[in-house]
């Protein structure tokens, strides 16, 4: 790769968007004004939150809540707290948030919330001050009938059950429609921990079944071990493939044979760390080229770039985190008869089981957690044949078509509302 070819490549999560966005408004016929009202959330909103450390100090975080449409219905997006949180990134997030929706055909647009922090370096009461201060920062514009997130990198169900604490106490009233992914004593929806790494396993099965690939004995790389990557590690090798690397922030573990993935779930930490218990490990870089018939980042943004799609070997990949391929990348995996599976359809088990647990608390009625896993199975199965046969049919990049399928109910939406 030349430094030109370097140089020409779009890293930025919300530039890159746009211009798929704006592909994929044009190969549906929609004028350039759709584009200029979805290339943008609706509102974003900046917080400035001051929260008392445990030393007595008090602390200010930026935090963001960007609701990107509500044409469809109210907005859905998790939350993150992370230090490399930006507000671009967050608008981004919320933009896939609204295509992910419309690939399963749930009645919500994207939205998505972020802060600024480190939570690896926060006592557990900070992390409580800090999620509590948030909620009250954005309580205005968020709400069962608003704007509902969920949990997302570096928070969880404990994070969600404080928020939804604090909405309620703001409200004056028991809210656990206001938030998803909150443990099950608290109106969570059995299944929502899994949700996301069985969505992905099941596109991974359908992803194998149209490319010829025996799921039973293939080779699975997985990068990243938090909450998706380590459940998916664990569903791959319940199911006989043979899981030969993991990664986390720290490097990664390999083994042509296949790793004891039980053994490596016990000693992992509760932000998905392991790799530093061990002396040999290779870099994530080495990991993501290594010889293996299915690949799954689930970790961060911009792992296969230019840099390094030539050098995949993987037959499959089904994206598990976001954004983990660029654009340019996407294109040279395609030409390369690489399968392709993007993130707004890989990891949306998440988003759906979301709105199970959505539907559950406003009707007060909860399902055994064989109908969660029956009614996601029967919409992943449908999104995947949607925007398979949506490639295959135009001749596109899985990417595009899932943009396409996704973003066309939208559009419709927001003609009918006479928006544009």
């Amino acid at each position: 790769m030349s430094q030109n070819d370097s140089a020409a490549e779009n890293l930025n999560v919300l530039t890159s968007t746009q211009a798929v966005i704006k592909e994929a408004l044009t190969k549906l016929g929609y004028g350039p004004e759709m584009y200029e009202l979805l290339k943008e959330p609706l509102r974003t909103l900046t917080v400035r939150i001051p929260v008392r450390m445990d030393d007595g100090t008090t602390k200010v975080f930026t935090g963001y809540r960007a609701q990107h449409s509500d044409a469809i219905g109210p907005a859905k997006g998790g939350i993150r707290f992370h230090p490399d949180v930006t507000e671009d990134e967050v608008k981004a997030l919320s933009i896939w948030m609204s295509v992910k929706c419309g690939i399963a055909n749930l009645p919500y647009g994207g939205g998505k919330g972020g802060v600024i922090c480190d939570p690896r370096e926060m006592s557990f009461r900070e992390q409580e001050r800090l999620a509590r201060a948030y909620v009250r920062a954005i309580s205005q514009i968020v709400g069962p009938t608003k704007d509902i997130p969920a949990p997302d990198v570096m928070t969880n169900s404990q994070v969600m059950a404080w928020m939804m604490d604090e909405y309620s106490r703001i409200k004056e009233f028991d809210s656990p429609n206001f938030i998803t992914g909150k443990p099950v004593a608290l109106g969570g929806s059995l299944g929502r921990d899994t949700s996301t790494a069985r969505g992905v396993a099941i596109c991974i099965r359908e992803a194998a079944r149209v490319k010829g690939i025996t799921l039973k004995g293939s080779r699975v790389v997985v990068q990243g071990f938090g909450n998706a990557g380590s459940y998916l590690a664990k569903f791959m090798h319940d199911a006989g493939a043979k899981v030969i690397a993991i990664s986390d922030a720290y490097g990664a573990l390999y083994d042509e044979n296949g790793l004891d993935i039980d053994s490596l779930l016990e000693r992992r930490d509760s932000f998905g760390t392991v790799t530093k218990l061990f002396k040999n490990t290779i870099s994530n870089k080495e990991l993501l080229e290594l010889d293996c018939d299915i690949l799954v980042p689930a970790a961060i943004e911009n792992q296969i770039t230019l840099a390094n799609a030539n050098h995949i070997k993987a037959k499959i990949i089904v994206e598990a985190a976001n954004g983990p391929t660029t654009m340019e990348a996407t294109r040279i995996l395609t030409e390369r008869d690489i399968l392709l599976v993007p993130d707004v359809l890989g990891n949306s088990g998440g988003v759906i089981v979301s709105y199970f647990e959505w539907v559950q608390n406003n009707q007060g009625y909860y399902w055994t957690e064989e109908e969660v896993m029956t009614r996601l199975e029967e919409l992943m199965v449908r999104s995947f044949e949607t925007v398979y046969n949506t490639a295959q049919a135009r001749k596109i990049d899985m990417r595009l078509a899932a943009y396409m399928v996704g973003v066309r109910r939208l559009a419709e939406a927001v003609e009918l509302r006479g928006w544009v």
